[in-house]
């Protein structure tokens, strides 16, 4: 039997040097292919080029991307973020929409690919906010949709917390549909109107959010009928992360990306994922539940290849 491959975007400047804070782990883009390298899945990784700033200018207000490439982004946009941004933050940044955007081609090649970084969907038209610099799924689909890869792209966002700034930066487009599943009562205080967003009640269980995420996926997958879809594969739905309000388990996460997954290959869509959130004080911990979820979403995709050609 053929092994499973995965498809990763990674550039060693993910990593940048540690900074004070007190949730965000900088390495642990390191700790996630660490983890996937100690799996032994058969890993291919393609290194992703810094996104042109004409392109993120096309969907943030460009003196704010300049503010950001240039690193000279102001204090109180710096809190909002979460951190300071710095040259190399704002190098990680370029390269983590980079890679987002080269996991959707590799995906309309293979199927599936991941971006070992990205998921910024707290980031708005003309600042960061909650950890995230730049929306790099905001992005991509704009780009995509640009350069004729794709005509209707579905923003799949299963972090704990709401893609506001995902639904802002895409509102109106008929192309783009922006689907949130979130725990209602976490950050951010105040949500966005995604395409759909469905609030989910604090300590929700594997059972339960399974059954609610199968049947709004479905009707929305048939109904929109998208080419491609971006998935924010946050694990902090996780009822142990530091950050979430949800009871999923390890096993429930690894569920939910199967069900995603299987959705998607049934209709013959490529899918790439995003890191997304995920928090908690043991890094490698963290580290490994994020690649768990990408190493279930390669077996499923594969599988489902498997089915196909048999």
């Amino acid at each position: 039997m053929r092994r499973t491959i995965l498809h990763l975007c990674y550039h060693p400047d993910y990593v940048v040097p540690r900074f004070q804070n007190g949730a965000l782990l900088p390495d642990k883009y390191m700790s996630v292919l660490a983890a996937l390298r100690a799996s032994g899945i058969a890993l291919t990784l393609h290194e992703p080029e810094p996104m042109p700033a004409e392109w993120i200018s096309a969907v943030h207000d460009p003196d704010y991307v300049d503010q950001v490439l240039c690193a000279r982004v102001p204090p109180e946009k710096e809190r909002r973020i979460g951190y300071p941004i710095t040259p190399a933050i704002a190098r990680r940044s370029r390269l983590t929409v980079g890679g987002t955007f080269l996991a959707a081609r590799l995906a309309l090649v293979h199927g599936y690919a991941a971006n070992c970084a990205g998921g910024s969907h707290h980031a708005l038209p003309d600042t960061g906010a909650g950890y995230c610099v730049l929306n790099d799924l905001a992005i991509t689909a704009n780009r995509l949709i640009a350069e004729g890869d794709a005509e209707r792209i579905l923003i799949l966002d299963l972090d704990v917390h709401q893609g506001d700034g995902t639904a802002v930066l895409t509102a109106g487009r008929d192309e783009i549909f922006t689907l949130s599943l979130h725990a209602e009562r976490n950050f951010p205080v105040r949500k966005a109107r995604s395409s759909l967003d469905v609030p989910l009640a604090d300590g929700l269980g594997d059972d339960a959010y399974l059954e609610i995420l199968g049947r709004t996926l479905t009707p929305v997958l048939d109904d929109f009928a998208p080419d491609l879809i971006l998935y924010q594969a946050g694990v902090d739905p996780h009822r142990d992360d530091r950050l979430g309000r949800l009871g999923l388990s390890g096993e429930g996460l690894l569920a939910r990306d199967r069900l995603v997954m299987a959705a998607a290959t049934r209709r013959g869509l490529p899918l790439a994922s995003t890191l997304g959130g995920g928090y908690g004080a043991d890094m490698h911990e963290i580290a490994g539940r994020h690649a768990a979820a990408m190493i279930a979403l390669a077996k499923a995709a594969a599988m489902a290849s498997r089915a196909e050609q048999a």
